[in-house]
């Protein structure tokens, strides 16, 4: 049961099913379903790796697009600038 939610969680790519399923993850007692939780723990890693990078780059691209917008804004005087 526990190993098809989290299949389904990383097919999702719900991040909070995952971290809620990890919490409670119980102790398998089958050698097959622990090599199947391992494979499964491999995947939501490389999954968390894609998200985390998709989230950087989006991250910087935010920036840059404020930096250009500054950029275009035209400087105003202060209205406590006296040498004018």
């Amino acid at each position: 049961m526990w190993l098809n939610k989290f299949k389904i969680a990383i097919v999702n790519q719900d991040t909070d099913a995952m971290d809620k399923l990890l919490k409670e993850m119980p102790k398998f007692s089958d050698v097959s379903e622990m090599q199947e939780a391992k494979y499964l723990l491999k995947e939501a890693t490389s999954l968390m790796e894609r998200l985390k990078d998709k989230t950087k780059s989006s991250m910087k691209q935010i920036k840059q697009n404020i930096n250009f917008l500054k950029s275009t804004q035209a400087n105003t005087k202060s209205t406590l600038d006296i040498r004018s």
